[in-house]
């Protein structure tokens, strides 16, 4: 038994001496192989280089890249200086009508002042002079606030006479009337207004109903125009003109004709 476990012994060490060569040639070549690989790796970027490094080469990249810096910056400049317009425009509408809502409500107020003035006939007027002077007041103070609505950009709309405008006027019913166009306004309840070319408030009429129709009545108007002194004599010589040329060309055709045959 003792001479076993002594030749095992001996064995392992002999396979343990042999596994030590072979540890220290991998050790060896190892390093080597990768000096070998660094090298060519090397050389690779170096040819790289070579090519990639040129000064003309060089030059291109930073001239591409300026101008893309550049293009960035010139973008990013113009999406500010319309952001700064837009917000500029903005504030600008703001406070362009930023007292409609007060506008409105005084408007109001101008109405009962001229309901006021239009209750009190003139002949009453005449005959008290405490009335005379309390309208007179009244009526001074509608021009205060007409003058004052005007320097707010408020301006009245006075739509009698007119063709209904479904922009700026508001029906509030039909009146029979034979003697204007279908559609004029020939009532006014209220008077519309407007602030700044926009509406402030549509103004409430009264609309003919019975009347010629408005297309009637321009081709009425357009007839009557064009039925001036001299026109009647100049549309007679232009037919005659046409007439003549028709018989000339028709004498024409018929003397190629008689030649040709």
């Amino acid at each position: 038994m003792t001479e076993t476990k002594t030749q095992m012994t001996g064995n392992e060490k002999t396979m343990n001496d042999g596994e030590n060569p072979t540890e220290e040639n991998e050790a060896v070549e190892t390093p080597e192989v990768e000096e070998a690989s660094v090298a060519a790796e090397g050389a690779e970027d170096f040819d790289a280089a070579g090519e990639d490094d040129s000064p003309e080469s060089r030059i291109a990249a930073l001239e591409a890249e300026v101008a893309e810096a550049n293009d960035r910056a010139l973008r990013a400049m113009a999406e500010t200086e319309n952001v700064r317009r837009r917000s500029q425009q903005e504030l600008t509408t703001k406070l362009r009508y930023a007292h409609t809502d007060f506008a409105r409500d005084l408007v109001s107020v101008a109405d009962n002042l001229s309901r006021a003035l239009g209750s009190v006939p003139a002949e009453l007027r005449k005959k008290d002079e405490a009335l005379e002077n309390l309208c007179v007041g009244v009526e001074m103070t509608q021009k205060e606030l007409m003058t004052a609505f005007e320097k707010a950009g408020v301006k009245p709309v006075d739509p009698e006479g007119k063709p209904f405008d479904h922009n700026l006027h508001q029906a509030m019913f039909e009146v029979p009337n034979t003697e204007v166009p279908e559609g004029t306004v020939v009532n006014v309840v209220a008077r519309g207004y407007t602030i700044h070319e926009r509406l402030l408030r549509a103004a409430m009429v009264g609309v003919a109903k019975g009347g010629p129709k408005p297309d009637a009545v321009a081709t009425t108007a357009t007839d009557e125009t064009s039925a001036a002194p001299g026109d009647a004599a100049k549309k007679q010589e232009k037919a005659s003109d046409v007439y003549e040329q028709a018989a000339e060309a028709e004498e024409h055709e018929k003397h190629e004709i008689d030649t040709s045959t």
